[in-house]
Formats: structure tokens, sequence, C-alpha cells
């Protein structure tokens, strides 16, 4: 989502995304496709600019040394990737349970159990994936990207 919705780069107080490990891995995966992310031609190349954006940062060769630690044990954390005065990034080396894996794909599964151990909300723009939390009452909170600003709000620093 971040390379798709720009706006999450300049938010109007500090922010702290965690995102796991297994997230990046997907950017690279659907950057090396002809896949379209995006419906429309203009926002698909503007996505996929993004994304090589983000992996030119994720590649940073400090940037890369804070992700390579935290992916020798489970659930460690990186140390801050920061982007701007704003925001800054957390790589955790998230990992799939059983838990829900019956329910949602591994990587929804790694975003729930992130939220759930780092006590904080879900940021989409999955409509379906919101109503499958809902439905299966998973205990976190859930934003849609529609309802960043609100989000931002009401969510502690």
């Amino acid at each position: 989502m971040l390379a798709v919705y720009g706006h999450l780069f300049v938010p109007k107080r500090p922010v702290e995304y965690m995102i796991p490990y297994s997230t990046i891995s997907e950017l690279y995966e659907i950057r090396i496709t002809d896949e379209r992310i995006m419906p429309d031609p203009e926002d698909d190349q503007h996505a996929k600019e993004h994304m090589d954006l983000l992996i030119g940062l994720f590649e940073r060769p400090f940037n890369k040394k804070k992700i390579d630690r935290a992916l020798g044990i489970p659930w460690r954390q990186s140390a801050p990737l920061l982007i701007n005065e704003y925001v800054s990034i957390i790589i955790i080396n998230g990992m799939d349970s059983m838990q829900y894996g019956e329910t949602f794909d591994p990587i929804e599964t790694e975003l729930i159990l992130t939220c759930m151990r780092e006590q904080a909300p879900l940021l989409t723009d999955q409509l379906e994936y919101v109503e499958r939390l809902i439905q299966h009452e998973v205990p976190i909170p859930i934003y849609d990207i529609e309802d960043y600003e609100y989000a931002l709000e009401h969510t502690e620093e």
C-alpha cells in the first residue's frame, strides 16, 4: 500500500509503519512480473515506479543491514528505517501460524499476527479482507485506507 498510496508518506504527525518481511518479498515478486496491480495503466505505472523507489530504499546498504539483522530470529524487528521526518518503517520477521491459516493466506495471517503482537491497527484497502476479519472476529483494530486521516487522529503515537 505504501507504493500505491503516496499520501501515506506525508502524514500530519509522525507515523511508524510495521511491515512483515514477507510483504517486502511479495513486492519483489510483483515487480518482476508484468502483471497489472492497478486497473488504470497510468496508475499502474505510477504504482510500479513507487515500488521501485521502495525496493531501492530497502536495498540501501544501511537499511539492508538493519533488515538482515531482523531476519535471523522469528518476530524480531529491524531498527527503524527513516523515510522522512514524519515516517519510519520497521520490518518484522513475522511468521505464519496455523491460527488463521485456513481462513487467510500467509501474508494476511502475518499481518494479523503482527497487529496482535504489536497492538497496532491494520490499514488496508481490501474490503473483502476487512469483511473476513470481521466475520471471523479477529481482535485487531482495522482501518480502511479511506479512513487514514481518521486513524491517525484516533491512534496513539
